[in-house]
């Protein structure tokens, strides 16, 4: 069965998000094994600088690398991501999956991620423009899986 590992920087603090994420977990099991490693953020005044910012996001960038999978296809979620159609991003999965055997997908801080992590994926994914809560992104990337790997079965969940 294919690992896909979803690795997140930060806590879900609201029960309704962790209940989202458990419902999704439970759902991609029917089609992969889904690993939600979950990471501490690096602490910030309530006013960062910009270099205490970059010293956060390189401290979470060394931890996120670290908790890669060995030959997985590495996917960082970040604005400047290419947008896929739901079959698009299904077809493309469908081929890291048959190029490595697991994915990795990488949800950074609230400031994002460091280059380090970024140049170590091989695509960079935006599911919008629009800018979300991390809580909300990581149920929203678990819908997406989900969806595509309902796309590749041929099941009724995308119609």
């Amino acid at each position: 069965m294919i690992q896909v590992t979803v690795i997140t920087v930060g806590v879900l603090k609201e029960a309704y998000w962790r209940d989202a994420v458990a419902e999704y977990e439970k759902r991609l099991s029917a089609f992969c094994k889904p690993n939600i490693v979950q990471l501490k953020e690096a602490k910030l005044p309530e006013d960062p600088s910009e270099g205490e910012i970059r010293t956060a996001l390189a401290d979470e960038g060394k931890r996120i690398l670290a908790a890669m999978p060995p030959r997985s296809y590495r996917v960082a979620l970040c604005v400047e991501g290419k947008q896929f159609s739901s079959e698009a991003l299904a077809k493309k999965l469908e081929s890291a999956v048959n190029e490595s055997g697991s994915l990795c997908l990488v949800i950074g801080s609230s400031h994002g991620l460091c280059e380090e992590v970024k140049a170590a994926c091989q695509m960079r994914l935006s599911v919008s423009e629009l800018t979300f809560p991390h809580q909300m992104m990581r149920v929203l990337l678990l819908e997406v899986l989900y969806r595509s790997f309902s796309i590749l079965k041929g099941t009724r969940y995308h119609k």
